[in-house]
């Protein structure tokens, strides 16, 4: 399975949320509100998911080997630079150490 299409949709809010993204699979398949996560540890691509009842998130859909989440966290995270035309963000400052 290979990914033929990455739209990024930035947000501009000053929080943890960069950004959504819609993935195409293959020109037949669509994935639709992944999110770009500024985290503790850097930068992670979070897939689609719902509250449930309890107050639970629940992804909708995910890859069901790390290999294939790594693939695709990769390419999103590529994408995403390259529509920055910067390097990576990430919550490490320029001296390394953590900005919160």
């Amino acid at each position: 399975m290979e990914i033929t299409d990455i739209r990024i949709k930035k947000v501009e809010a000053d929080n943890k949320l960069k950004a959504y993204v819609t993935v195409t699979f293959d020109d037949c398949f669509v994935v639709h509100n992944l999110k770009i996560i500024n985290g503790q540890f850097g930068r992670f691509v979070a897939m689609p998911s719902r509250k449930t009842r309890d107050g639970e998130f629940k992804d909708i859909a995910h890859p069901i080997n790390p290999d294939f989440r790594r693939k695709i966290q990769a390419r999103i995270l590529e994408e995403y630079d390259r529509d920055a035309g910067s390097p990576r963000e990430s919550d490490n400052g320029p001296d390394g150490e953590d900005d919160e």
